[in-house]
């Protein structure tokens, strides 16, 4: 059985994660919108949900563990019988020299441990597990891939079956492998010819993972079926070709798939990216940014017009973070419309145009086409050259709200930059609203995660950056025995690296007169970063150690990505 709210918040007082003044508006809340207390805390990010399983986890004296990134046994986990697992909130996970690790919603739960510790006949190791993450293992106990399609392909071989029915198994058999990949969180399949099979390949989390292998003859189909779903030529076979199309799942939620084929020395490879609205949209509290930052950056989205632009390396989430700014401004009164490679996935209501250079649609020509359908707020995957700076600026300029990507190591730089492109001065300080600049730190892992204080080699490097040493002072850390730091100590599921996911770590410079003053005086970005500063930007390395501080990473992570 999971415990009860009540509960929970017991234990979170008791343990002192939340304070009376929390549990307060909690009750208001609860009385107020019919929501549970728990829900409020976690919407006002008052807890995390991290936070909330290492708490319950403390009081029973067990583990913390995300079942989702957790490596399941299933020699272990089919043990435990469904009608069991769904009525008392246990999962199996896996074997260990211990025992076995089974994931409870209520570890105190003593009969329980002793009834798991009889069908195992083994010692049982018991972790607190989120309810809502034990229930979503339990899609575990369908049918599995590997018999799904083992099955398809034994209907397909029979005698008696005709055309339509083969092509009917063929599309069955494409569904299942999609729906394998979004039930089990793959972000990309990959299917690749070998000499006399093709392997199926699912990443989640950064990994590839074999799951299934298919016959030549049988791939041949499920090629031209998907390049038949994808709108490309069922009889082109020596060249690269990309498209996509749009899946449904057994949830009814809607799969946007970026397929490309290339051909090789094998067979023609496929890699699928499964991109779910659902899944994948962001909102800006869940990609990092710090409540100062956040309510900046929505401060600005309101204005009718301007640029806000987002600036940092290639793979640091800045995609991921216009499109969280773009689910605020998605309003019914007012025509969005973007120019983007690739579009990352559709978005209802929105104009998307898609770059496509060998028919001369570059971001500038899509740029200038998209001035013409009278819209209000434009979006530009990445100004890239002269000519889409002047266009975008001029667009600003002329009453549109515009958002972009630029390629800089942080905020101040982006603003030189325009003016090497050739931009006025004038220009950029009439429409430029805002530059966030990013990057994306790894996660401490929730399961293995510990606190300690530095050594004395960690002191030293420490000591030796004044820049870190300031920040720390800045923060109240005048000592740095008085530091607690925290380091995942890696475990099976985060593949002993202890790091698992990612955040983004920002600064927020928002153009004021001051600023636009330098820039008239073709100030260079150190001198606007410093008066930035001064009027109280935080650095992208001041708001990496104010979540080292927190315990979501580490030093080392800290280093590796700001001194960059």
């Amino acid at each position: 059985m999971k415990l009860d709210q009540q509960t929970i918040v017991d234990i979170l007082v008791k343990e002192n994660y939340i304070t009376s003044e929390d549990i307060a508006a909690a009750e208001q809340a609860s009385a107020e919108h019919n929501t549970s207390k728990i829900d409020f805390l976690l919407q006002k990010n008052i807890l995390t949900k991290d936070i909330l399983g290492q708490a319950v986890a403390e009081h029973y004296q067990v583990r913390f563990v995300d079942v989702s990134k957790h490596k399941i046994d299933d020699a272990v986990f089919f043990t435990i019988p469904e009608i069991v697992a769904r009525a008392q909130q246990v999962v199996g996970l896996s074997r260990t020299q211990e025992g076995v690790l089974v994931a409870m919603s209520d570890p105190g739960d003593m009969e329980m441990r002793q009834l798991l510790a009889k069908r195992y006949n083994e010692t049982i190791i018991p972790v607190f597990a989120l309810p809502e993450a034990i229930e979503a293992e339990f899609k575990r106990y369908a049918v599995d891939l590997q018999t799904q399609f083992g099955n398809i392909v034994q209907a397909m071989s029979a005698d008696e079956v005709d055309l339509d029915a083969k092509n009917q198994k063929i599309t069955e058999a494409v569904d299942v492998i999609l729906e394998a990949g979004v039930r089990n969180n793959a972000s990309d399949i990959h299917m690749n010819p070998q000499e006399k099979h093709v392997t199926v390949r699912f990443r989640i989390d950064g990994m590839l993972h074999d799951v299934l292998t298919i016959e030549k003859p049988l791939y041949e189909y499920l090629l031209s079926r998907i390049k038949i779903l994808a709108k490309m030529r069922t009889d082109e076979h020596r060249t690269a070709q990309d498209g996509k199309f749009r899946f449904t799942d057994q949830q009814g939620q809607y799969i946007d798939v970026r397929v490309s084929v290339v051909p090789t020395t094998n067979q023609e490879n496929i890699v699928m990216r499964l991109l779910s609205a659902q899944s994948r949209q962001y909102s800006l509290k869940d990609i990092g940014l710090s409540s100062r930052d956040l309510d900046t950056v929505q401060s600005v989205a309101k204005n009718p017009h301007g640029m806000i632009l987002v600036t940092g390396p290639t793979g640091s989430g800045k995609t991921t973070t216009l499109y969280a700014i773009l689910h605020i401004l998605n309003q019914r009164e007012v025509n969005i419309a973007t120019i983007e490679d690739p579009v990352e996935y559709d978005i209802g209501g929105i104009t998307q145009i898609q770059v496509n250079t060998k028919t001369g649609l570059t971001f500038a020509t899509g740029l200038r086409a998209i001035v013409r359908q009278d819209p209000d707020i434009i979006m530009v995957g990445e100004i890239r050259d002269e000519e889409t700076a002047g266009i975008a600026i001029n667009s600003a300029l002329t009453g549109h709200l515009v958002l972009s990507t630029l390629h800089t190591n942080d905020a101040a730089t982006a603003l030189p930059r325009f003016l090497d492109m050739n931009i006025e001065q004038f220009l950029v300080v009439s429409t430029l609203s805002i530059v966030v600049a990013q990057r994306l730190i790894r996660k401490n892992c929730s399961s293995c995660v510990h606190s300690y204080t530095p050594d004395d080699k960690q002191k030293k490097i420490l000591q030796s950056n004044k820049q870190l040493v300031a920040i720390l002072e800045k923060q109240g850390i005048a000592k740095l025995d008085g530091v607690r730091l925290y380091q995942g100590q890696g475990c099976k599921l985060c593949g002993e690296t202890g790091y698992a996911g990612r955040v983004g770590v920002f600064e927020v410079l928002e153009m004021t007169d001051e600023i636009r003053d330098l820039i008239m005086h073709h100030a260079n970005a150190d001198q606007i970063k410093k008066k930035a500063v001064e009027q109280g930007m935080t650095t992208m390395m001041e708001d990496a150690v104010a979540k080292m501080l927190k315990g979501l990473t580490s030093l080392d992570e800290v280093l590796r990505v700001t001194m960059e």
